[in-house]
């Protein structure tokens, strides 16, 4: 129900925008995550079915986070990029019920395949 796309391989300091389209339902808060080998899966950034949104201190004033809500679509628009940015990109989902952003990864039931992300020093 989650389809991530729009990774790749780019140097440091370029920019990327991944997509992840949402079908069979719509979804009020919706989110990014990431995951870096041997590491945990850390939230990137959330945003609400009224387009608040919600950072990682991370990638604050780096990434930006929208929707489009007739396309059933969200969008995370990466810039700056930094070796360390490197990582698999999963799109998130609550229940489409639950109006509240989170940061917490057990809270979002509805996951996407993932899709890469390198940045090359």
């Amino acid at each position: 129900q989650l389809q991530a796309s729009g990774g790749g391989l780019v140097h440091a300091g370029e920019s990327l925008r991944l997509s992840c389209a949402a079908s069979g339902r719509t979804f009020n808060v919706m989110a990014w995550f990431r995951q870096a080998p041997g590491k945990e899966r850390e939230f990137v950034a959330a945003i609400s079915g009224s387009s608040s949104t919600k950072y990682a201190d991370s990638v604050k004033g780096r990434y930006t986070i929208t929707r489009d809500i007739d396309k059933d679509t969200m969008y995370l628009q990466m810039n700056s990029l930094k070796p360390e940015d490197t990582a698999v990109y999963y799109c998130a989902a609550r229940a489409p019920s639950i109006t509240v952003m989170t940061d917490t990864k057990r809270a979002y039931a509805y996951w996407g395949q993932g899709t890469q992300v390198t940045v090359s020093s």
